[in-house]
């Protein structure tokens, strides 16, 4: 209704190859008017047999047309976001899982339960209900995947939906749209709206016919959406930002190790919020697991992201590259030790882009920018530790508590510093696998609430519990009283 556009720039060339659309508060509220009209219809938000048939049909076409269309919204992905191209494909095959996985929750969802009661002469059940209307905010480093995380939850749970994705990569939720259109979904039930977040997503925060919001994005933000929803006495879930560790024994694999921390750390060109990006490594082993990490490193293929083989391509933009830059540039002032990268890479093929080198600091002090905060980019910081309890005291150094990593084959030991750790996610002798079966969300400053898992499902319901008296009459008042 503004009518006014945002342009869409690949990150690879730095040019603008498309605009989008820049909603303001009165698309907000039209988007937010349709979910409710449809909401209301209840052929959708039923819980009876025939609309939850409805949902799964609509969620099982969903996912096979994504699917079909897994190549075109791949590329698509990877213009936008900068993402090496067989990422978005796992990405987008990651996508088709949700929905699928979700379908198949839903098919089977207890709606209703009976609950026994102490007293014979009263029935009790507890049903869950829609929520409403939702507006999911979502993030640019995983722009479909992180949509379907909610999307496919929150519809199948009869709610309706608005999303927000980031201003800065919306091209695959646009093209959701689309699809869940030609699929068959209701009108008014899946919206999407693109703009600045501190317009469209403070709107949408705001909006009095929002019944819940989700979140995913940075802690600055999510403090705002949390403050927005408090205001009005409404539920919300952040997935906020993290500091990832991941912690190294000496009796690994030292190459198998080095793999997963290049992984941890690089993966989506280090745009992750899970990203183990401080190795908490065994002073034993710092000499060769240095060396080998170093020489992996730096043979990592940098290239354009479309390019098949590439395996780390530009940061989204202009605005986060200068803020990796800068915390890099900081760091070497502040006289740390660079092992590897620290720069743009050289040549003609980068001399446009978002490119950083994959970036290793070795021993920053333990109150440093780049050991404390999050750097969202493709910088690892090592320091070594002795004892497995000052490993885990390093690790939980952190206002953040997304997740961790262990690497170790003593499984005893592995258990018992994963307990330990103050984090909602813990992978051992890996890092970063994701299945949509588990629950995914942090403590601390990471937020709360999880997505993902068949109890993502119960984020966007709410419980109500049906009392029913069988007995005679109750004679609490009688009709004449004798005191």
């Amino acid at each position: 209704l503004t009518g006014r556009r945002l342009p869409v720039v690949d990150p690879a060339t730095e040019k603008s190859f498309a605009t989008i659309a820049c909603a303001g508060v009165a698309d907000v509220n039209e988007a937010v008017r349709a979910a409710q009209k449809a909401f209301d219809g209840g052929s959708w938000s039923g819980q009876d047999p025939a609309s939850v048939a409805r949902r799964v049909g609509v969620l099982k076409r969903v996912a096979e047309r994504i699917a079909k269309d897994k190549k075109r919204l791949a590329a698509l992905e990877t213009t936008d976001c900068g993402k090496p191209v067989e990422e978005s494909e796992w990405d987008v095959d990651d996508a088709v899982a949700c929905f699928e996985f979700y379908a198949d929750v839903l098919s089977s969802y207890p709606f209703e339960r009976d609950v026994a009661l102490p007293e014979d002469d009263f029935k009790g059940s507890v049903s869950r209900e829609p929520l409403g209307v939702v507006a999911l905010i979502t993030p640019w480093n995983y722009p479909l995947l992180m949509a379907v995380w909610k999307v496919a939850p929150a519809l199948a749970s009869g709610c309706t939906v608005v999303l927000k994705p980031s201003e800065h990569a919306s091209l695959t939720c646009l093209e959701l749209a689309d699809l869940f259109h030609q699929c068959g979904c209701p009108a008014g039930v899946f919206n999407v709206v693109t703009g600045i977040g501190e317009e469209a997503g403070s709107a949408l925060t705001r909006h009095p016919g929002v019944a819940k919001v989700a979140f995913t994005g940075s802690s600055a933000t999510g403090k705002k959406v949390a403050a927005a929803m408090a205001h009005q006495v409404k539920p919300c879930t952040l997935e906020l930002g993290g500091k990832s560790a991941i912690i190294v024994f000496p009796d690994c694999d030292i190459e198998k190790a080095v793999e997963w921390v290049m992984f941890g750390c690089f993966w989506t060109n280090g745009q992750i919020c899970s990203a183990t990006s401080r190795l908490i490594l065994h002073e034993k082993i710092k000499a060769p697991f240095l060396r080998l990490l170093r020489q992996r490193a730096e043979a990592i293929p940098i290239a354009d992201p479309k390019k098949v083989g590439s395996r780390l391509g530009p940061v989204i933009n202009h605005e986060q590259y200068q803020k990796i830059v800068g915390m890099i540039q900081r760091a070497k002032h502040g006289g740390v030790q660079v092992l590897t990268g620290g720069s743009r890479p050289k040549g003609k093929a980068f001399a446009q882009g978002y490119y950083i080198k994959p970036t290793v600091f070795v021993d920053p002090p333990e109150d440093s920018e780049v050991w404390q905060e999050e750097i969202f980019g493709p910088v690892l910081c090592v320091r070594t530790f002795a004892g497995e309890e000052e490993a885990v005291r390093m690790a939980n150094k952190s206002k953040f508590g997304l997740a961790a990593a262990v690497i170790t084959k003593d499984d005893a030991r592995a258990r018992r510093v994963a307990r330990a750790l103050q984090c909602g996610i813990v992978w051992v002798n890996c890092s970063q696998p994701c299945f949509v079966q588990l629950p995914w969300g942090g403590c601390k400053a990471s937020g709360y609430g999880r997505d993902l898992s068949a109890a993502g499902l119960d984020n966007y319901l709410q419980s109500k519990q049906l009392v029913t008296y069988h007995g005679g009459l109750w004679d609490w008042y009688p009709a004449k009283a004798k005191l």
